[in-house]
């Protein structure tokens, strides 16, 4: 952990527009990696805030109600309330979600234009901007659409493309329409104020590549992830030009009536927006009796903005740039962006119906919550763009899920209600039994409780580093690392012969099915609370019961005492079927069709097609292939090679080189610390002067998409496949 940690956090998560509903690419960028985070805050004992809200202005707000034909009032109190009733059942913690549209927010976000007017931090400019003749308005950046100048994407909005992800002012676009009419928009004068960001760039450029202002070190620029840093210094080289802080509109939080030829301007969302956690904070504070100031004027305070990438300059130019003109306000130490979640090899797209919406997944899946949860993590796009499948979600639940982790809780716990009557076995310290970390060692169990220990400390040092698919697999190893102390020392077979050994094995299980209670929390809280009851333990209220947890296991000391009673099992998961799964492709691949251009039939599932079955071989031909389970401990591309990855594979007994012809399929980075399996005794063959000393073996689509064929999570290295 740091060596000095701040004094308090305040959390927040990108505000959601109120004119449609969640989607598994909001889930995995923005919300649910903050909800790891500030779950594991919580159960450290750090004090904590977090804070989001329905984003209810701005043009996409007033385009939506256009198209519905109600108001924008209609549409951000309908749209609200879903999302904040779909964050809930997806567990999603805010401390608070509130809403834009409420009185104290237009409040703050007036203070917030008076106290940078009087700052001198706007100029007052007039310029020519689109005007719909038809409909007799100006047009705000997201009323226009038009051809975008960088990628030629025919749809793109006046103030960004969401093909190519580049900002753009309306004046950008190629062939402009009205969004309003579809008509073509002509030119006329209007007056805004605009922020002078230009005045801001060279400490914007220390801050976020020193991590200081003014000398000052505010955060360490090491911290922050490359593709973040690397947007904001694009920005940055172009050159910052100041940029409009209002707009002609009528719906959205007035410019202050005092300030001269202010009637009919609204805010810029994006001076709007933003303003918006702050509050937020604010009417926490005041619904719980706390000094909000403290969590956004603090220099102790640690303020963590998450996000999705497409808000990145947003979030770490413009607003910061918008909290220091102010005088008063800290900067964020942290803005941990991810990147986009695709589906099923395509991009999100909710205009065209092309996406998995998360209030239907809790609707259809009822229960499941936390697989999808845990598919989300797993593949969370924190350095890249990562992908969804349906066939990947189900074997991610039925492999890792049911099969390690529901399968270990459960044999545990039917274990120690059959041979001791649910309560917890009283262990011999000395009794020699066979670990679970490590095959075929010998095991301490003071030994194995410190293992524990140093594997909790490891996964909340990478939560706090924001790498949660690695904290993830540091979890799921617990599990692993159970079942196998299970396996290798079969107390269904020890019970009669070997009782005080079962004993020994039993409640150190039953240990490690305590600590996964609490420390599964952050990803999976709804098994955490299950976990919980089963074990007969008091509900967590995330209250630093994990911080409690580490301080016992460093002190030798187990969460279960022996004689401790257990309620009786039950099931963590259920395995999903393969027509569930299939019902869920022919919805989405129905919605695509449906949305094709010319068509209105839905979509026809075409028939599977299959390779011919090789040349029959005999058993005794089978039974010369040594195939062994392993692990990929060091992964790089090959020069002058497309195809080949250099893999060193991890067989438990020895380690080997493996040229592996998987190159245009993954990457290096996607699969170190795979699972795989070896064809162990192929005969070593040389490629492009490397010796390659066996083979992965991998599943391959009619399409020629490669998958891993892996044993379950947390199998020990070098064991014969049958």
């Amino acid at each position: 952990m740091p060596a000095s940690l701040p004094k308090r956090y305040l959390v927040t998560a990108a505000l959601p527009y109120a004119n449609g509903p969640l989607h598994i690419g909001h889930l995995a960028g923005a919300y649910l990696p903050a909800d790891i985070y500030v779950r594991y805050l919580r159960l450290m004992g750090r004090d904590v805030v977090f804070v989001c809200g329905s984003d209810e202005h701005g043009a996409a707000i007033t385009v939506k109600a256009r198209k519905e034909g109600v108001t924008p009032r209609e549409i951000v109190d309908t749209y609200h309330a879903s999302l904040r009733d779909t964050f809930q059942k997806i567990g999603i913690s805010f401390n608070i979600y509130h809403r834009t549209s409420e009185p104290l927010h237009h409040q703050t976000s007036q203070d917030f234009f008076r106290r940078l007017n009087e700052n001198g931090e706007f100029i007052e400019e007039t310029t020519e901007q689109y005007f719909d003749e038809v409909a007799q308005q100006f047009l705000a950046d997201r009323y226009i659409s038009g051809t975008c100048p960088v990628c030629a994407n025919p749809d793109a909005y006046g103030d960004q493309c969401e093909k190519c992800g580049t900002s753009l002012n309306p004046t950008d676009l190629i062939n402009p329409r009205s969004m309003l009419s579809g008509t073509t928009p002509v030119k006329r004068p209007t007056k805004h104020w605009f922020l002078r960001l230009d005045k801001h760039e060279n400490w914007l450029r220390e801050w976020i590549n020193t991590g200081k202002v003014d000398g000052v070190a505010l955060h360490n620029p090491n911290d922050w992830k490359n593709h973040v840093v690397g947007q904001c210094n694009s920005w940055l080289d172009q050159g910052l030009q100041p940029r409009a802080m209002t707009r002609d509109l009528d719906w959205g939080v007035d410019v202050p009536q005092e300030i001269p030829d202010s009637a009919g301007k609204k805010l810029y969302v994006w001076l709007d927006a933003p303003i918006g956690y702050i509050s937020a904070t604010r009417q926490w504070a005041a619904d719980n009796g706390k000094d909000w100031e403290k969590y956004w004027k603090d220099p102790e305070t640690a303020l963590i903005h998450f996000i999705g990438k497409d808000n990145i300059v947003f979030h770490c130019l413009i607003f910061p740039a918008i909290l220091h003109a102010h005088g008063e306000y800290i900067l964020p130490r942290n803005v941990p962006a991810n990147q986009f979640m695709n589906l099923e090899g395509r991009k999100l797209s909710t205009s065209k119906n092309w996406a998995v919406w998360v209030h239907e997944f809790v609707d259809t899946f009822k229960g499941q919550e936390d697989a999808l949860r845990y598919n989300m993590a797993k593949n969370m796009p924190e350095q890249k763009d990562s992908e969804f499948t349906w066939k990947g979600f189900q074997e991610s639940t039925n492999t890792e899920l049911v099969n390690n982790l529901a399968n270990f809780v459960n044999r545990v716990m039917v274990l120690t209600h059959k041979y001791y009557n649910g309560l917890i076995p009283e262990p011999d310290p000395e009794q020699a039994f066979l670990s679970g970390w490590q095959p075929d060692t010998q095991g301490q169990y003071n030994e194995e409780l410190g293992i524990l220990h140093k594997r909790l400390v490891e996964m909340g040092r990478e939560i706090e580093r924001f790498n949660f698919r690695e904290a993830l697999r540091m979890l799921m190893e617990i599990s692993g690392a159970g079942n196998a102390l299970l396996q290798f020392n079969e107390p269904w077979k020890a019970f009669k012969d070997n009782p005080a050994q079962v004993r020994v094995v039993l409640n150190l299980a039953m240990q490690f099915v305590a600590a996964i209670g609490v420390a599964s929390r952050p990803f999976l809280p709804f098994t955490a609370a299950r976990i919980r009851h089963m074990l007969h333990l008091p509900p967590l209220e995330d209250n630093g019961e994990l911080l409690h947890l580490l301080n016992e296991l460093a002190e030798g000391n187990p969460t279960l005492p022996p004689h401790h009673a257990i309620n009786e099992a039950e099931y963590l998961f259920t395995r999903i079927p393969d027509e569930v799964i299939q019902q869920q492709i022919d919805k989405l691949q129905s919605s695509d069709q449906q949305n094709q251009p010319g068509s209105n039939e839905p979509a026809v599932n075409q028939p599977a097609v299959y390779k011919a079955l090789a040349e029959t071989i005999t058993f005794d031909d089978f039974a010369k292939l040594d195939i062994r389970t392993g692990t990929i401990v060091e992964a790089e591309k090959m020069e002058k090679s497309k195809k080949l990855l250099r893999l060193k594979v991890d067989l438990g007994f020895e380690q080997r080189t493996i040229l592996s012809g998987i190159a245009e399929h993954f990457s290096p980075e996607d699969v170190l610390g795979r699972q795989v399996i070896v064809l162990a005794n192929l005969a070593p063959r040389v490629m492009m002067g490397v010796e390659s000393a066996g083979m992965i073996l991998m599943a391959e689509d009619a399409a020629g998409k490669l998958s891993f064929v892996a044993p379950s999570e947390g199998w020990p290295n070098g064991y014969g496949v049958k």
